[in-house]
């Protein structure tokens, strides 16, 4: 099995573990799932650290690619197929670009999505599989 984690959920893995849902942690240790991590994440927290929105101590977004690869997680890029097929995903009443790109990476890759936001349940009638 494949997951790619939501944003809160990176940030909660490495700095605030109790905070998971107990199937989120256990998939998280688990050696024989490959847990992924998309580039957007890094553009997400890069953004609202830059803008306040985001506080982090002892490390700066330049630091999380080397902290997510340290941690044995794999990292997720954009490609073209990302970024030409993104139109196929319905607008909804969910807006964050992030979280859509992300939904997208997920769908279209069949990766289970870590997160806890329930905003995402839109999806999971477009192929959209959560995990919490």
């Amino acid at each position: 099995m494949s997951c790619l984690l939501d944003t809160h959920a990176l940030l909660w893995s490495l700095f605030d573990p109790s905070r998971l849902g107990c199937k989120a942690a256990e998939n998280i240790r688990n050696p024989d799932v490959t847990i992924f991590v998309s580039v957007v994440s890094f553009w997400e927290i890069s953004l609202k650290y830059s803008t306040g929105k985001l506080e982090l101590s002892n490390v700066t977004p330049d630091d999380f690619p080397a902290i997510v690869r340290q941690s044995g997680l794999e990292i997720l890029p954009i490609d073209d197929a990302d970024a030409a097929t993104f139109h196929h995903l319905p607008r909804m009443e969910h807006k964050d670009p992030f979280d859509r790109l992300i939904i997208w990476q997920a769908i279209s890759r069949k990766l289970q999505l870590i997160s806890q936001d329930r905003a995402f349940v839109d999806y999971q009638k477009l192929g959209l599989k959560i995990l919490w």
